[in-house]
């Protein structure tokens, strides 16, 4: 899928092969988009990967002392989720993040990587244009901060060169006197690509006026970008709101939008939808009960460790050029250390299975949608489908193989058996993974948490009762 791949430790190296690559080369974080595009020849012409989430210090979140909120590029949608900060002064981007694949996934997909795929289903965009977000792109010789929205062109097509990459992303808190929520429609929970989402806004005189002096409505995956309503955003302000003037504002929204009939939905049930969720917010926000979509204990499977980059242990860059003879991974996998020769061209998946046998990891659909792959990376449960190889120099992986203990099954595999959990067995690997994970971040997971540990990974044998008996029977024990 690539040729050459450099997992750097600054943004100036970044930028320096950025530059002399050109239209060659693209930066990766989380990769979970690029890494699909690629495997289905999306990209023909690029042969270079510029791996950054090495880089330390660009994964914070901060707020100023003017309550701007300032994400770094490789601040991941989990942290956002965790992010008390995000939940406090932006509570529609916690819930987008939410709302975006699934634990594996939000684990490595970044808020930078979803703004510059520039999809107008992708959810987080849709909040941080109604919070006004500005974006700073970085070449070596400009610094630019652009309103996200100016920043796209159309389907899939930003203002970006090719020598930048986005180093920031800022917006200004929510004050106590705004109120917002993010919605989406997806066909089915988790995993999902926007049918319709929607991100409302409202600021008010006062905490107890129904007054409206403020009005913010964004809608994806119902024109090419992301659009802003602002003919109803000007019927709200100045207004009491209530039902007449809702169902006026939903009335003129529903004019605007522009959607397609396409594999998710007709443009007739989008249009249909956009006043649903448009009315919705609306009632969310006016009874005040805009969080009841976001757990107050996410189910995280390993995000929000800290972790230490250590330089040296990485060689400070791995290089995997066409003129270098048999590139080296260095790893420790399942506690073991590994070199693994002339892999660099690889997934994680097929380095595992392929380089070191460890046949236990599955591959079932190689686009991040059924989580048989799952394994550990650094202490985080990862589509290992998703991950460049080379992103596992350095690092420590935990597969299937490594669960067990060294005269017994691990609580969790042992309680699969018992309660009969496993038919076909395919997806055994990766439900054992997120559910191992999940009993050690929640000691007594409820039915919610159980459910939301394993959206990442599809059974099509059992139903998923069992595997829901052996969760709660493991979890007695341990």
């Amino acid at each position: 899928m690539w040729n050459n791949y450099h997992l750097v430790d600054s943004i100036e190296e970044a930028l320096e092969i950025l530059q002399s690559k050109g239209r060659l080369a693209r930066i990766v974080a989380g990769g979970t988009d690029m890494i699909v595009e690629l495997d289905r020849r999306m990209h023909p012409d690029v042969n270079t990967l510029i791996d950054i989430s090495r880089i330390n210090g660009l994964d914070s979140i901060r707020r100023d002392s003017k309550g701007v909120i300032s994400l770094g590029p490789l601040v991941t949608h989990n942290q956002c989720v965790a992010s008390s900060t995000i939940r406090n002064y932006a509570l529609p981007l916690a819930q987008a993040c939410w709302e975006v694949g699934a634990p594996q996934i939000r684990n490595r997909s970044t808020i930078a990587g979803n703004l510059i795929t520039a999809s107008p289903a992708n959810d987080t965009i849709t909040p941080l244009m109604a919070m006004d977000a500005t974006v700073t792109l970085t070449s070596l010789n400009s610094v630019r901060k652009v309103k996200l929205s100016d920043f796209y062109l159309g389907v899939r097509k930003t203002v970006m060169r090719t020598d930048e990459i986005l180093t920031e992303i800022t917006f200004s808190s929510l004050g106590d006197d705004v109120r917002g929520v993010f919605k989406k429609l997806g066909l089915r929970k988790a995993q999902a690509i926007a049918v319709v989402n929607v991100c409302l806004l409202l600021g008010f005189e006062n905490k107890d006026s129904r007054v409206c002096k403020d009005a913010r409505i964004t809608l994806g995956s119902v024109a090419p970008t992301i659009v802003r309503a602002k003919e109803a955003e000007k019927l709200l302000i100045g207004h009491v709101i209530d039902s007449e003037l809702v169902n006026c504002v939903v009335d003129n929204i529903c004019e605007i939008v522009t959607p397609i009939d396409d594999l998710r939905s007709s443009a007739d049930y989008r249009k249909t939808m956009v006043r649903v969720l448009t009315a919705r917010s609306f009632e969310s926000i006016l009874s005040e009960g805009i969080i009841d979509d976001l757990p107050d204990n996410p189910v995280l499977l390993g995000s929000g460790i800290e972790k230490e980059h250590d330089i040296d242990v990485i060689s400070r860059s791995w290089i995997s050029e066409e003129n270098v003879d048999t590139p080296t991974i260095s790893t420790v996998v399942n506690g073991i250390e590994h070199d693994v020769v002339d892999a660099g061209y690889k997934t994680l998946l097929h380095m595992l299975r392929d380089d070191l046998g460890l046949v236990g990891t599955k591959e079932g659909c190689s686009e991040g949608e059924c989580g048989a792959c799952t394994v550990y990376l650094d202490g985080e449960a990862v589509m290992s489908c998703l991950v460049p190889a080379p992103r596992a120099h350095g690092s420590e992986i935990t597969t299937i193989e490594g669960i067990a203990g060294k005269d017994s099954l691990h609580p969790i595999q042992q309680s699969f058996i018992d309660c009969g959990a496993v038919q076909c067995g395919y997806c055994t690997p990766g439900l054992i993974m997120s559910c191992v994970k999940l009993v050690s971040e929640v000691s007594s997971p409820s039915r919610n948490q159980a459910e939301e540990a394993i959206t990442g990974n599809l059974c099509r044998c059992t139903g998923y009762y069992k595997i829901f008996e052996a969760i709660e029977k493991a979890a007695e024990i341990i």
